[in-house]
């Protein structure tokens, strides 16, 4: 029995539809073990009954491209996580005098102390021991079927020298907590996945740009809303790459986080930040593995990938003059055809613009320039960024500050930050001069440059 007391869909209406389904897997393995055993035919088409596909669709939540024998796959999959134990259950039923049956596989986990289920219980399922059929089921499994094309499940490597479908069944983890729980969770930063989410609680109209980089700007915001008009046109569309990849440069603090996270909120796409210094690895081929993971993680989800300082990744190559530099290349040379591949939007950041590699430049379809905000940009932040719950002092003015102080958005908002702690500090509500040329000072004092 099932024993499981949580927000799991099992435990509340779709209990009897696991149950089913459990319960007509189990009886389907055990006719297909003594079927084997007994040397006579099992037509799988024979348990596609009404109930037990209706009960798959409900569970499983797919479209109608999926066949039956693809979902009992899946359910075949997922059965550890419904109920551990099951295969054991199963198998003791089967095969009442004990021992092994070797066809079947399923492996042992690390930790989970039950079956786990492989590649080759699943053709078992699906074929016994029929050569043929064998063979030519394994083909769902292959980068074109639907399980690939769909990021949903996935055949686990194996040990090499050993037949690749022992490895065992790998449901997609978002794919098995919304079909378990009815809705997917952020995923959790770590080394497989090394990229976090950036969000903003700030509205375009506190995003000060120079006219030119809004300008720029509004270009992507045209592709996001329009490229897949283009990319279904018969004609066109099959003459261009459904991606797209823009550099952000310039000065830290000038926006070019925050404009991303701002195209995401506008969209409601999620943003994620990868981590470079979990990405880029000093083993061969790691780093390349792992920005695999997020590539095709955003390219399953629609997400957004906005790479940070992007010069770790994607910087200029070196003359070859060691074994190092030779694999350096190798890295860039994969980052290049992977980000072309990349079929949503794609962002670089970067401090020079003149440190990226020409050949990313050549494939990038806007370089937009996020310059230190000029007198009119900085005014505007400068009041723009002032509390409402703060008065600010009569001897202040703005215009002359912005004028006289060429500092970035990001600094402006460190010196009116400084200043309101100050402000609270003496138990008052009104600004004063001295506080905002305190902050200015610090900022200025941070890149060695002088206050004037």
């Amino acid at each position: 029995m099932l024993s499981v007391h949580s927000n799991l869909k099992i435990d509340s209406k779709n209990k009897d539809e696991y149950h089913r389904c459990l319960e007509s897997l189990g009886k389907l393995i055990k006719d297909r073990i003594a079927s084997e055993q007994n040397g006579t035919e099992l037509n799988i088409q024979d348990y596609k009954n009404k109930q037990f596909d209706s009960d798959l669709n409900s569970i499983l939540q797919l479209d109608e491209t999926f066949t039956f024998e693809e979902k009992l796959v899946l359910f075949l999959a997922i059965s550890p996580y419904i109920k551990p134990g099951y295969f054991e259950e199963v198998m003791v039923e089967a095969l009442p005098q004990g021992g092994e049956f070797i066809a079947f596989g399923g492996v042992k986990g690390q930790q989970h102390r039950g079956i786990l289920p492989t590649g080759e219980t699943a053709l078992f399922l699906l074929a016994g021991s029929h050569i043929s059929d064998r063979l030519n089921y394994q083909k769902m499994f292959n980068s074109d079927g639907q399980f690939a094309g769909q990021g949903i499940l996935q055949v686990d490597d194996v040990p090499h020298g050993e037949p690749n479908m022992s490895g065992r069944l790998l449901p997609n983890p978002d794919w098995l907590e919304k079909t378990l729980f009815g809705k997917e969770a952020s995923p959790v930063y770590s080394l497989e996945f090394p990229a976090r989410r950036i969000t903003t609680s700030m509205l375009w109209d506190d995003l000060v740009l120079h006219p030119q980089t809004v300008d720029q700007i509004t270009d992507i915001q045209i592709w996001m809303a329009h490229h897949q008009k283009v990319l279904d046109d018969p004609v066109f569309g099959r003459r261009i790459k459904p991606g797209y990849r823009v550099l952000f440069h310039g000065k830290a603090g000038t926006g070019k986080t925050t404009t991303a996270s701002l195209l995401g909120k506008k969209f409601d796409i999620p943003v994620y930040r990868i981590d470079l210094s979990q990405v880029v690895s000093k083993y061969i081929g790691e780093t390349e593995k792992h920005i695999e993971m997020v590539f095709k993680r955003a390219e399953r989800k629609n997400w957004i990938l906005f790479f940070d300082e992007a010069d770790a990744l994607f910087g200029k190559r070196t003359n070859v003059q060691s074994s190092n530099d030779k694999f350096a290349n190798q890295e860039v040379s994969y980052l290049l055809q992977r980000i072309e591949d990349f079929e949503g939007l794609l962002i670089l950041a970067s401090n020079f613009k003149n440190n990226i590699d020409d050949a990313f430049l050549r494939r990038f379809h806007n370089i937009i320039h996020f310059p230190i905000p000029g007198t009119n940009e900085r005014y505007k932040l400068w009041t723009q960024s002032i509390p409402n719950s703060l008065k600010v002092h009569a001897d202040i003015n703005w215009k002359d500050i912005a004028d006289k102080y060429p500092i970035t958005g990001a600094e402006i908002v460190n010196v009116i930050y400084y200043a309101s702690l100050k402000t609270h500090s003496r138990n008052d509500s009104t600004m004063r001069k001295e506080d905002v040329f305190d902050g200015i000072k610090k900022e200025l004092k941070k890149q060695e440059r002088a206050f004037n």
